[in-house]
């Protein structure tokens, strides 16, 4: 793996570095006021589609898209983007004002891999050009949904239909006011073998039978105007043209979503985590305690090694795991992928919390961003499959792979 960045790809992280400077720091204070205020609830902030264009006429656009997307793609690799994922993360809303944040990123990745030309046209287009938002709609409230297998909402036959029956849960992006398409995953070929039933159909949020029961908050935040919440599938009808890929191929398309929505968390959990370095840093170098400057105790210098160390070391784990996916595919790469995910947000959560802790009262407050980088990566060590699950693969692959390919 070569070290160095390629001349184009430290081009954009010029550019899109000098637009966080111009664009995206000098407004994170205004976007969190605005998504804080209950009287704004589910409304999305007014200056991001002034920002979006902005970064469309900046050639900063979805840049997550690999370039075997072909026309759809910007034409990066895995490995170019990662660099590029990991300043976006450093504030939390700027993923979406280049059309990279999650789950349309996945989403669209679905749509361009498997979709029809239909679908495509319908749905990917407008997602590409940032003009409406989607979810993916996979969890469930009454299994335990890391196995997938569990999952019980049922999306069967009906003449020429499909009827869709069931309860999910903390299905992200559902309640924001441009999300026009759900992703929803759920059994149709029951007597099949346990990964050959189920299958992914394409829901718009407005069809009859479809209700949000309830909004499900996180640490305490309803996460305004993206929103995650609880939705009850009664008898909707959907046409079979909806359908992604074929019947029983939906434990295909979601291991194609997933590994690169995986590593995506990773790249921007380690920009989190160096930017709540930087802060820890410039805070212990500012405050006195005890006569003395925090930078002075030797804990905090310490505490500020073992950051650096811990980030290198996921920064490096993620830009191996890219590489690979970009050389031998996401099949071939699952093993630095499960990996990556194991380590970025435990680390970044860790550093976070050592941030945290220089701030002191400031820093449980959101006068910084490291409250919610720190609750955001405690959250990530369960989202897209927790710690437990990839420990669990990531062994029987070495296993596997130690005791010569035994199953």
């Amino acid at each position: 793996m070569d070290f160095q960045h390629s001349e184009k790809v430290r081009a954009l992280i010029a550019r899109l570095e000098a637009f966080m400077d111009a664009y995206i720091y000098p407004n994170e204070q205004d976007y969190n006021e605005f998504v804080h205020d209950p009287v704004h609830l589910w409304q999305e902030w007014p200056k991001m589609e002034s920002l979006k264009e902005a970064a469309r006429n900046a050639g900063l656009w979805n840049l997550f898209l690999p370039h075997e997307y072909g026309r759809f793609s910007p034409g990066l690799h895995n490995l170019e983007y990662a660099p590029l994922a990991e300043i976006m993360g450093r504030v939390p809303f700027a993923s979406q004002v280049f059309n990279c944040a999650a789950p349309d990123t996945g989403n669209m990745e679905v749509l361009a891999k498997y979709g029809s030309p239909e679908q495509q046209e319908r749905w990917l287009r407008p997602l590409l050009a940032g003009e409406i938002r989607s979810s993916y709609v996979m969890t469930e409230p009454q299994v335990a949904s890391s196995d997938a297998t569990n999952l019980e909402l049922t999306i069967l036959r009906d003449g020429s239909d499909y009827v869709i029956n069931g309860r999910k849960w903390w299905i992200s992006g559902a309640r924001h006011p441009q999300c026009r398409i759900y992703l929803v995953m759920g059994k149709t070929l029951l007597d099949n073998p346990q990964h050959q039933q189920h299958s992914i159909i394409l829901v718009e949020p407005d069809t009859p039978g479809i209700t949000i029961v309830r909004d499900t908050t996180v640490f305490g935040s309803k996460h305004s105007p993206f929103g995650e919440c609880e939705l009850k599938f009664e008898n909707v009808r959907v046409p079979r043209e909806n359908l992604i890929l074929g019947e029983g191929r939906g434990f295909e398309i979601a291991q194609g979503r997933l590994g690169p929505g995986r590593i995506h968390h990773c790249m921007r959990s380690i920009g989190q985590a160096q930017r709540a370095l930087e802060l820890m840093v410039r805070r212990a170098d500012s405050r006195v305690a005890f006569r003395r400057k925090l930078s002075d105790q030797g804990s905090i210098h310490q505490d500020i090694a073992r950051s650096y160390c811990e980030i290198e070391q996921a920064r490096l784990l993620t830009l191996k795991a890219a590489d690979h996916m970009d050389r031998y595919g996401n099949k071939g790469a699952r093993d630095l992928i499960a990996a990556i995910k194991i380590v970025a947000p435990q680390m970044a959560q860790t550093v976070t919390d050592r941030a945290l802790q220089v701030h002191g009262g400031m820093g449980v407050s959101d006068d910084t961003p490291i409250a919610h980088m720190f609750t955001t990566n405690r959250y990530l060590r369960i989202a897209d499959g927790p710690d437990e699950v990839h420990l669990a693969q990531l062994g029987k692959l070495k296993i596997s792979e130690y005791c010569g390919n035994r199953s």
